[in-house]
């Protein structure tokens, strides 16, 4: 009962987000219409009946917005979200299919790795305070005060434009290779990858660690914690089993928000690197006011931290037993 309550709640939420997601992109100003006939008047004139054509592809029909919406969510139920006005005549499923990938793998993976090398290391600085770890707590915690922005253009300037070690943009070299899955394209998407990567670990680890940090200081002087190394138990079982446990579940919380949040991309990383995922193409989707596209790519983040949210829940029943509500 009380998972389906939860799925119940998240449903409404859904459905409220998808409601917003409908209404939001309509309250900006331009016209996707306007901005593809632009586009085609510089290739030559226009016919009169193209902008009503272009209006029935693109849904918006001059009908009212109760139409509009109901169409929106049939086409949802069906998989259409419509036809891209940036990357025209593309359909916007097909351009987060091919946006999607370069971001949950470079944005996702470094995510965890971040995740799971600031709980360990804050794990290890908040149970052995004054050591040389405990000292990284400052020193990372500067890093994550800048802004990662001001972070990618050093690493840019200093590995790629005065060491040369790496490439100045671009997901891969598109000179040598098509994206396939092949070890030589999968080599060139790795190399193009380290800068950015290293810019999202650089800029993000202080937070893990030093939250992590700030748990296990505290938990270090509970009553469990000190009969536990009261009974003689091996003190690196007090720390993970006992210690660490406990102090890890607000993190747990935050990375599953974060991770929910890896599908919309590092936007301005992206932009720096020129890196071809899914927050460079919200930003062009925002610049072209092209409505199909941010609402294709608002309704992937959105389900995404749902989900991220809903894994939690039942994460915490697992990891903490004393959040389980029984029916």
């Amino acid at each position: 009962m009380h998972l389906v309550r939860k799925l119940a709640q998240y449903l409404v939420a859904l459905w409220v987000a998808l409601t917003l997601n409908f209404a939001l992109p309509r309250l900006l100003p331009g016209d996707p219409v306007d901005a593809v006939l632009s586009k085609l008047q510089q290739q030559g004139p226009v016919d009169p009946e193209s902008r009503h054509a272009l209006e029935v592809l693109f849904g918006n029909t001059g009908g009212p917005w109760w139409q509009q919406y109901l169409d929106y969510l049939a086409g949802i139920a069906h998989g259409d979200l419509g036809t891209s006005v940036t990357y025209f005549p593309t359909p916007v499923t097909t351009v987060i299919s091919e946006s999607l990938p370069w971001t949950l793998v470079l944005v996702g993976m470094v995510t965890v790795l971040t995740f799971v090398l600031g709980t360990a290391l804050g794990t290890i600085a908040g149970w052995r305070r004054g050591t040389w770890i405990d000292s990284l707590v400052p020193a990372t915690t500067v890093l994550q005060s800048i802004p990662y922005f001001w972070v990618a253009l050093i690493f840019l300037y200093v590995f790629g434009v005065t060491l040369g070690w790496f490439p100045l943009g671009g997901g891969y070299d598109s000179n040598e290779f098509v994206p396939e899955l092949s070890f030589a394209f999968i080599g060139s998407a790795a190399y193009y990858a380290i800068l950015p990567a290293l810019t999202i670990l650089v800029s993000a680890i202080g937070g893990w660690l030093l939250g992590m940090r700030n748990m296990m200081v505290a938990v270090r002087s509970e009553d469990y914690v000190v009969a536990a190394e009261a009974k003689g138990l091996r003190p690196l079982r007090v720390m993970t089993m006992y210690a660490a446990r406990n102090a890890v579940l607000p993190s747990v919380a935050g990375f599953a928000i974060s991770l929910g949040f890896v599908v919309g991309g590092s936007l301005v990383m992206e932009q720096v690197f020129s890196y071809p995922g899914i927050g460079r193409a919200m930003l062009q989707a925002v610049s072209n006011s092209d409505y199909a596209l941010m609402q294709g790519l608002f309704l992937v983040i959105t389900v995404s931290v749902l989900a991220a949210n809903l894994v939690v829940d039942v994460l915490y029943g697992l990891i903490d037993p004393r959040t389980r509500v029984h029916a």
